[in-house]
């Protein structure tokens, strides 16, 4: 299978602050990644590494095989990938059929008719303001202006994150469709059952160190480690005793 991404051996500082300390993810071209571990452990600082929104001191990033770790976020952008950063940063003063014709993307699958298909509460909602909407419709609406890109990659930063349970099991619904489409799935999420649930593989940071990679089916076996994540450290993942 072909590399989508590869991350290896990356060091990302903020300021004098050793965030990331030589960090390797791989997703592969058609999987879902999912990248796990409590708050502050670097996943997020992972994903603006990825984008080249927080540069990385050292190491590599590849996007399809092309050399990415020095490129500004556009041209990031522009090699497949969409970023969906957490904290649903929509236009709230337009409303969400003029948030989804923002995006300028590339051909492919989806447009504005197939989002609606995809998220039928945004069809229903396409009239009102981004600042009128719930989280969860405002989450539908940042994943789907990003898929309106029509990216080869989509990057997920906490998506579930302040949703109500019923919300979230449509957010993941939508991270397995896009799986069936063949499109690159790389997840940051807290909710570490459902992450799981889609996921092929799985990563676990603490404290900017991977601490465990492997399988998604075999971790959520495994109940031991599902516990451990809400305090993991890097003793508690030892890789002998994960696999």
């Amino acid at each position: 299978m072909t590399n989508a991404i590869e991350v290896s051996g990356l060091n990302t500082f903020y300021g004098k602050s050793h965030i990331l300390h030589d960090v390797s993810i791989v997703a592969e071209e058609g999987s879902v990644t999912t990248l796990l571990g409590r708050n502050g452990a670097g996943k997020t600082t992972t994903m603006r590494s990825i984008m080249g929104l927080t540069p990385a001191r050292s190491g590599t990033v590849k996007v399809f095989g092309t050399d990415s770790v020095k490129l500004a976020p556009y041209r990031v952008a522009r090699l497949g990938v969409g970023y969906v950063p957490e904290g649903r940063r929509v236009f709230p003063n337009l409303t969400v059929e003029d948030n989804l014709k923002v995006p300028q993307g590339a051909k492919g699958p989806f447009d504005i008719p197939r989002i609606y298909s995809l998220f039928p509460r945004l069809e229903q909602r396409k009239m009102n303001r981004g600042r009128q909407l719930s989280g969860g419709e405002q989450e539908m609406l940042s994943i789907a202006r990003a898929l309106l890109l029509n990216p080869k990659v989509l990057i997920l930063d906490e998506p579930s994150q302040g949703l109500a349970p019923l919300i979230v099991r449509d957010v993941f619904k939508i991270v397995s469709s896009m799986k069936q489409e063949g499109m690159t799935v790389l997840l940051v999420e807290q909710n570490v059952r459902m992450a799981l649930e889609v996921a092929d593989t799985a990563y676990v940071l603490d404290h900017g160190v991977v601490v465990h990679k492997g399988p998604a089916a075999a971790l959520a076996a495994d109940e031991n480690l599902i516990q451990s994540l809400a305090g993991a450290s890097a003793e508690e993942w030892d890789l002998d005793k994960a696999h």
